[in-house]
């Protein structure tokens, strides 16, 4: 199993980023995809839960509104479409996977079994 995450930058406050994870090593389309972040000093948040089949979602409370997951079962591919872009989004972000995850436990980093490396995310004010 591999989850390559790529997109990341450097932006300032109010700009966006498309940030791509690339998978392979496992039937993708059956999989639950999620993106994590995790700032210096604190623990990883979830910030976006996409089903297998890519009709249901959530979202952390910090990111609603601006952010938006999206998945090509084709391309075997998740992304995450970031607007608004403030400071506070500083971080790394990873992408990451699991074959089940419960609906509560969707945005808890130990509800996935495969992670990517991560990307890093800069906003300036």
């Amino acid at each position: 199993v591999q989850l390559q995450a790529s997109g990341g930058g450097a932006v300032q406050a109010g700009g966006s980023l498309r940030l791509s994870c690339a998978a392979s090593g496992f039937r993708f389309r059956d999989y639950t995809l999620a993106w994590f972040r995790q700032a210096p000093g604190k623990e990883r948040e979830g910030v976006s839960s996409i089903r297998s089949s890519g009709g249901s979602t959530v979202y952390g409370d910090s990111v609603k509104g601006r952010f938006t997951i999206s998945r090509d079962n084709a391309k075997d591919t998740v992304y995450l479409q970031m607007n608004s872009l403030k400071p506070e989004d500083t971080a790394v972000y990873y992408c990451a996977a699991s074959r089940t995850v419960i609906a509560s436990s969707l945005l808890r980093y130990r509800s996935y079994a495969h992670w990517g490396q991560g990307t890093q995310v800069t906003v300036s004010s």
